[in-house]
Formats: C-alpha cells, structure tokens, sequence
C-alpha cells in the first residue's frame, strides 16, 4: 500500500492511499482521484518522506498531545496560506457540522422558513441557498451562516 501526499490546483493537500504507483497513476488518468475539499480532479502527487518500519518504536503523541512551536517560531503553514493545525481544526468544525446537522439540501430556505414559523420541528439543518435567498432568510430575522458547499458533505469524511 503507497500512501501519497496530493494536492489540487487550489493548493488543498490530502492524503490517497493506492495499491501502486501505477494505480495511482491510471485512476489520475481515468479521472478517479479528486480533492475532498473542492472536487478538482486536477491532481498532482507532492514530495513526501517514506515511512520506514524499523522495529517496534514508541508509539506517537495523541493530536492533542502536540506541543505548540516555540515563541518566535513560524508555524508550520499549509498550503494556501493557512497553518497546518488551522487547517485540521476547521475539518474537525466540518466533521462536526455534518455528524449533528440534517442535510435538507436545496429545501433549506423552506424549511428553516418552516421551523422559524412553527411549522416544523426545531433542529440543526444543512443544505444548499443562493445568496438571495441567505439575504432574504436574514432579514426575515432567520439566523444562517453561511458554509462553504463542500462534496464531502455527500458522503464519508476522512
């Protein structure tokens, strides 16, 4: 099994795990590898370290153990600007987001609208709206933020 850092021609990076090289390679070809974040399938494998198993080691830090960089350090940055542990929080906040909202999808307007008059039960949604229809949800005094309408919402995140 390869594991191999990708990253998409808007600088998202992740991880593909592939039998081969040429497994890569061929689902890349045939348009099978996409980014998780925005759904290019622009994709170009970046320098990575091999991981060697030497033996048994101690294990590694839970993420919660790491230690944060010295003061007058840079922090490591992620592409596209933003810093590597910013990155992973805002996909933990993604995560979140989906595993305690419903995905009402292009019902959203409706049914917030719905809940707002009583109509339906109260609860956390998800979905799709235009910018008109955010606006006009908001000046009806429907509280909304806005979240980027991402295609891992579609199915499992990593």
């Amino acid at each position: 099994m390869k594991v191999l850092d990708l990253a998409c021609a808007q600088a998202h990076v992740f991880e593909g795990w592939f039998a081969s090289e040429a497994d890569f390679l061929d689902q890349r070809t045939r348009g099978l590898v996409e980014c998780p974040c925005c759904g290019d399938r622009q994709i170009e494998k970046r320098l990575s370290a091999p991981r060697l198993n030497l033996g048994r080691s101690a294990p590694e830090p839970a993420a919660s153990a790491v230690k944060p960089a010295p003061s007058g350090s840079a922090p490591q940055a992620a592409p596209g600007g933003l810093p590597a542990h910013l990155q992973a929080a805002w996909w933990q906040a993604m995560r979140e987001v989906a595993a305690r909202t419903e995905d009402v999808g292009e019902r959203f307007a409706e049914e917030a609208r719905r809940m707002h008059h009583g109509e339906a039960e109260r609860r956390d949604i998800r979905g799709r709206a235009s910018g008109a229809q955010a606006l006009e949800l908001l000046e009806e005094g429907i509280v909304v933020l806005p979240l980027p309408d991402l295609p891992v919402f579609d199915g499992p995140l990593q």
